[in-house]
C-alpha cells in the first residue's frame, strides 16, 4: 500500500489539537443529528449514529496521546457498547435477506440443472416436484426466517432499551459536549503536520502486519476450499481461519479514520482502502451468514430434505467467504507470484 496519506498532511498550519479538535467538532455534530432524525426514520439515524459512534472511538484509539486519557477511554467504551448494540438488528436483517436471496438462487440452479438433465434423455423429476434441494429449500428458508427474525426482534427490543436507558442519555450529553469542547493532553499543542502523521502511520503499520500474516498467497487462487474444508467438522462454526481476517477488516477500517484527520482532501490511497473494505465486509457477511446456517442444522429433528438445503446452503456460504478473499488478496497485494495483478 502507498504510504503517502499516512506520512503527510495537506498544506496548511495548526496544532495537532486543533486538527484533532475540528474533526471530532464534525463527528460529534454528526452524531446528535442522528439522534434528531430518529422520530423520522429510526434505521437511517441509527445508521447514522453507528457511523458517527465507530469514527469518534477509532479516531480517540488512534490519537488518545492526544486526550485526556481519563475522559477518552470511558467515553471510547460506552461509543463501541452504543455501536454494537445499534448494529444487531440491521445485521440480522442483512442476514436473512441475503441467505433466502441465496436459497432462491441455488433452487432456480438446480431445477435449471434438472431440466437439461431431463432433456438429455434422463428421467424427468418426480411428480412431487424438483429434486432434494427444491424439497428442503422452502422448509430451510422458513426454518431461518423464524430464528433470524426472533434474533432481529430482540435486538430491536435491546435497542429500544439501550436508546432509552440512563447510559445513553448520559452519553449523549457528553457527545454534546464534545460538540463545543475536546479535553486535550499537553502532546496537543505540538505542530499538526509532525505531531499526527506517526500516529496515523503506526495504525497503518498494524494494518499492515496483520494482512501481511494472511494467507495471500493462499488466497491469491480462485478457489482453494480451504475454508470450505475448515468449516466441515463437527461444529460448523468452528472456521478459525475467519478471526484474522475479521481482525484485519476493524483495523482497516481505523486506518481509514486515521486518514480522515490527516488527509480530509482524501488522499492517494483512500479509494483503495474503501474497496478493501467492501471486500471484507462481504467476508464477513458471508462467514456470518454460514454460521448461521450452521446453528439452524444444529436444529432438533429436522427432515433430511431441510437438513441437505441448509447443507448446501452452507457450503455456498464458504465459497462466498473464499471469494471476497481471493478478491481482497488481488486488491491488496496484486503482485503476488503467479497471479495476474489488476
Amino acid at each position: 500500500m502507498n504510504a503517502e496519506p499516512y506520512d503527510a498532511m495537506p498544506p496548511g498550519g495548526g496544532t495537532a489539537g486543533e486538527v484533532l479538535t475540528r474533526y471530532l467538532h464534525e463527528r460529534a455534530i454528526a452524531f446528535l443529528r442522528g439522534l434528531s432524525l430518529r422520530g423520522e426514520n429510526e434505521a437511517e439515524a441509527d445508521a447514522v449514529l453507528r457511523a458517527s459512534a465507530r469514527r469518534i472511538g477509532g479516531a480517540l484509539h488512534i490519537y488518545g496521546p492526544l486526550t485526556d486519557p481519563g475522559w477518552a477511554e470511558p467515553l471510547r467504551a460506552e461509543l463501541g457498547w452504543l455501536s454494537t448494540t445499534l448494529g444487531r438488528e440491521p445485521q440480522y436483517a442483512t442476514r436473512l435477506a441475503r441467505l433466502l436471496g441465496a436459497l432462491r438462487r441455488l433452487s432456480i440452479t438446480a431445477e435449471g440443472q434438472e431440466a437439461v438433465v431431463a432433456v438429455g434423455g434422463a428421467p424427468p423429476p418426480p411428480p412431487s416436484g424438483g429434486g432434494p434441494l427444491a424439497l428442503g429449500a422452502a422448509r430451510a428458508g422458513a426454518l431461518l426466517e423464524r430464528q433470524l427474525t426472533l434474533a432481529r426482534t430482540r435486538a430491536h427490543s435491546a435497542s429500544l432499551q439501550a436508546m432509552g436507558s440512563s447510559r445513553f442519555h448520559a452519553l449523549a450529553d457528553a457527545i454534546a459536549v464534545l460538540a463545543s469542547e475536546v479535553p486535550l493532553a499537553p502532546a496537543a499543542a505540538g505542530p499538526a503536520r509532525t505531531v499526527l502523521p506517526p500516529m496515523a502511520a503506526q495504525a497503518h503499520r498494524r494494518l499492515a502486519d496483520a494482512a501481511a500474516a494472511l494467507p495471500l498467497h493462499r488466497a491469491a487462487h480462485p478457489y482453494n476450499a480451504d475454508a470450505v474444508q475448515a468449516s466441515l467438522g463437527a461444529d460448523l462454526t468452528a472456521d478459525l481461519q475467519d478471526a484474522p481476517w475479521h481482525q484485519v477488516r476493524v483495523l482497516l477500517r481505523l486506518t481509514r479514520y486515521a486518514a480522515e484527520v490527516t488527509r480530509p482532501d482524501g488522499g492517494a490511497d483512500r479509494q483503495r482502502l474503501t474497496d478493501a473494505g467492501t471486500l471484507l465486509e462481504r467476508h464477513r457477511q458471508a462467514a456470518e451468514s454460514a454460521s448461521a446456517v450452521a446453528a439452524a442444522a444444529r436444529t432438533p429433528r429436522i427432515a433430511p430434505a431441510t437438513a441437505y438445503a441448509l447443507g448446501v446452503l452452507h457450503a455456498d456460504q464458504r465459497h462466498e467467504v473464499e471469494a471476497a478473499r481471493f478478491a481482497f488478496s488481488r486488491l491488496w497485494q496484486p503482485a503476488i507470484p503467479g497471479v495476474r495483478g489488476q
